[in-house]
């Protein structure tokens, strides 16, 4: 239902809900939103207020005989030339500046457009840029899962190793046993993640939105690439069970070839925080799973129902040795955690200078974020066991 809609007193109701939200909140784009929501609310309700104030002016003057004032004023139409930030960011005019302020880092044209036409003169990246950036986070089976934040410098995050289960307590009864509880804390400390294009100087002349759509789309996808390969190593590098320092969460361990029941087992292994969980493997791990599904006459599923993404930092199963984790069972979205500090938009920059004899420019795109897991028994690494 929208506000226009909405009694006063369902405007107060839905007021208090989104201020109840907000102690839970822990995402700034969902803060941000709910305060959006409870100043639009807030304004509604004042206009509305208002109107009621004029209403109440005008039954008085009635009333009392007198005719109300009503001022009429005449306005000239004119047509304004100021734009504002998003309709200037958008133009064709701006999306060419940006990609020569790209191309050659000076940012004096896209200034003066933003000058011109707005307030302020902060370098904004087109909306397609933006669009271009979410598509690879999202294209990403493993970087979806995560969630993000956006937290200046080093990000600490605890995690429990143990503690006390509940207790019921009955009226009168013996006191309770003060809980006892071990803590451990991850940090997150953010790096760059680097790559680099080299590009002819053909592709270096193709217009704006052209130019921009391609090295934004390559370079982003190879950092994403790249990052969740790095996480999926630190995954598989967790210890086991029971943790061995304080920095580190710890990973449930199940050593077994393929087979019918692997999956259920890893599964049986996660904690009960896991809720959604998806599996890694190499494609060629794939392989084995199918061809004991086939050998079953598609009896089951191997799988159990979950989702199978690939990654190729893992190691097919057939040539792994002995202990190496050929698979990962977890919750990313539970188990993991991502922080950009500067934001996940990806900072470009072009080198026409080091293989210009060559006729080849070389363009570098640079992400500032860190990735870890972040939860006890969020994922299971099942591991070859010894052959024979």
């Amino acid at each position: 239902m929208e506000l226009k809609e909405m009694t006063i007193e369902q405007l107060e109701e839905r007021k208090a809900e989104l201020v109840a939200e907000i102690d839970g909140c822990e995402e700034m784009e969902k803060l941000n939103e709910l305060r959006t929501n409870i100043e639009a609310i807030k304004a509604e309700m004042e206009s509305r207020a208002q109107i009621e104030a004029e209403k109440a002016e005008i039954r008085s003057a009635i009333a009392n005989n007198e005719v109300p004032v009503v001022e009429v004023q005449t306005f000239t139409e004119e047509r304004s030339e100021v734009k504002d930030m998003v309709e200037v960011r958008n133009s064709k005019e701006y999306v060419d500046a940006f990609a020569n302020y790209i191309k050659t880092g000076n940012a004096e044209e896209v200034r003066s457009l933003l000058t011109t036409n707005v307030s302020g003169g902060t370098v904004a990246v087109p909306d397609f840029v933006y669009d271009e950036i979410k598509t690879a986070w999202d294209s990403n089976d493993i970087m979806s899962l995560v969630r993000k934040i956006e937290v200046q410098g080093n990000m600490k995050v605890q995690f429990e190793i143990s503690g006390s289960d509940a207790v019921i307590h009955t009226e009168g009864g013996d006191p309770v046993t003060e809980e006892t509880l071990s803590l451990g804390i991850v940090t997150l400390v953010p790096a760059s993640i680097k790559k680099w294009i080299g590009i002819s100087d053909e592709a270096l002349d193709m217009r704006g939105e052209a130019f921009l759509r391609y090295i934004y789309a390559e370079l982003t996808k190879k950092i994403v690439d790249k990052l969740a390969d790095t996480l999926i190593t630190k995954i598989a590098a967790l210890p086991a069970t029971v943790p061995v320092t304080k920095d580190k969460v710890s990973a449930a361990t199940v050593k077994t070839a393929p087979a019918m029941g692997t999956v259920a087992t890893a599964i049986a292994n996660l904690s009960d925080e896991a809720k959604n969980p998806v599996i890694v493997m190499n494609k060629l791990t794939y392989a084995n799973f199918k061809t004991i599904q086939y050998a079953n006459g598609y009896g089951a599923d191997p799988f159990e129902g979950l989702r199978v993404l690939f990654n190729s930092n893992l190691a097919a199963y057939d040539t792994a040795s002995e202990d190496d984790v050929y698979m990962i069972v977890g919750d990313f979205g539970q188990g993991a955690l991502a922080n950009f500090p500067n934001g996940d938009g990806v900072e470009i920059k072009v080198d026409d200078k080091t293989k210009m004899t060559e006729d080849i420019v070389r363009i570098l795109g640079r992400e500032y974020v860190a990735a870890e897991p972040v939860a006890c028994k969020a994922f299971t690494l099942v591991s070859k066991p010894a052959e024979g």
